[in-house]
């Protein structure tokens, strides 16, 4: 009877830890028939226990089904952090080696959004009036081309979204053909040359361009611009993980330089004699606020812009057009025809 109980118990023992996950382990002797029993309690733990049982075993051990958690979730957090420590310490190594990829980080050209967007039906996306078509600045490098006929808008693919690799030189290339292309068509029409984020850097190169051969634009609008690529890669939100481990600039910045990417705008706005519009959102995250404003003061100094109007447009952060939704501005029109000197369109 006395041997039944102390199997029955060390049974009890046993489920109590396959149920709570905890380790107990008992050597059983001779147990007398008296039994009372204590509640055991150790560390969330519970178990009924008879009294003199623990008298009669040789030894045994309870570890609590916390602390075994706690040691599990531990070694699961310290694997997590190992992981993600070698993640992190790898991807600035592999943008070292291979500084095409920064290339591509830069231009996106990679990236289709959203998706399924057919643009060679741009009525399809609410685009009236609008046509799309395809030029050949270089041999084998196709650019498509979507323009309103309405506000006589045209705006172009970076060169690589349908062929060819993305560039600074074959993007301005690209600018400088499509340019010289709608100026035969238009003959002595005003022409504005407008950029937006990257394109602004591309749109100070294109006029830079102009500007030195001495047939500048009419007009140069530049919606969210910054500086020059080393700057606005270091504001940019990406870099935020990086921006403080020492050798960034080494890692990043001169992987960027090393592809030939530059975007100098601020260099190029002294080599600019043409009125110059910049627009910019205070809640700007993608390309920081005081990147244009800064670009703008240059701009106010230069003496290639001396008597042409330069004229810096902010816009409060509690409108919320951030990055790219200034278009949004119902005084848009208003800004444009007044820093143009001509009345609004009504279409």
């Amino acid at each position: 009877m006395v041997t039944d109980r102390a199997s029955i118990w060390q049974s009890v023992l046993y489920s109590h830890t396959r149920i709570f996950g905890t380790l107990i382990w008992a050597a059983a002797a001779e147990m007398s028939e008296s039994i009372s029993y204590a509640n055991v309690c150790h560390l969330g733990s519970c178990c009924l226990v008879p009294a003199d049982m623990r008298q009669a075993f040789d030894f045994y051990v309870i570890c609590s089904p916390l602390s075994v958690c706690r040691g599990g979730l531990m070694w699961r957090l310290r694997k997590i952090l190992i992981w993600v420590l070698g993640i992190y310490i790898t991807i600035p190594v592999i943008i070292k080696v291979c500084p095409s990829i920064q290339a591509k980080l830069v231009f996106l050209n990679f990236v289709r959004v959203p998706y399924f967007i057919d643009l060679k039906r741009p009525q399809d996306q609410g685009l009236n009036h609008t046509r799309n078509f395809y030029l050949q600045p270089e041999e084998g490098i196709n650019i498509g081309v979507l323009c309103s006929l309405g506000y006589h808008v045209v705006t172009f693919d970076y060169r690589g979204m349908l062929s060819g690799s993305p560039s600074e030189k074959g993007m301005t290339s690209d600018a400088l053909f499509l340019y010289q292309w709608i100026k035969q068509r238009i003959g002595q029409k005003p022409l504005y040359i407008w950029g937006h984020s990257l394109g602004t850097g591309v749109a100070t190169n294109l006029v830079r361009r102009l500007c030195d051969r001495g047939t500048p634009p009419d007009s140069l609008i530049l919606e969210s611009p910054f500086t020059n690529i080393r700057e606005e890669a270091k504001s940019h939100p990406f870099s935020m993980v990086y921006r403080y481990l020492p050798g960034f600039d080494w890692f990043f910045l001169d992987s960027i330089t090393a592809n030939d990417i530059r975007f100098a705008s601020d260099e190029n706005v002294n080599h600019i004699s043409c009125p110059v519009l910049i627009l910019h959102a205070e809640d700007d995250a993608v390309v920081p606020f005081q990147l244009g404003k800064k670009l703008y003061d240059l701009a106010a100094q230069s003496k290639s812009l001396n008597g042409h109007k330069v004229q810096f447009i902010p816009f409060p952060s509690s409108l919320g057009y951030r990055h790219k939704f200034i278009y949004k501005s119902p005084q848009l029109p208003n800004i444009l025809s007044d820093f143009l000197s001509a009345p609004h369109p009504h279409v």
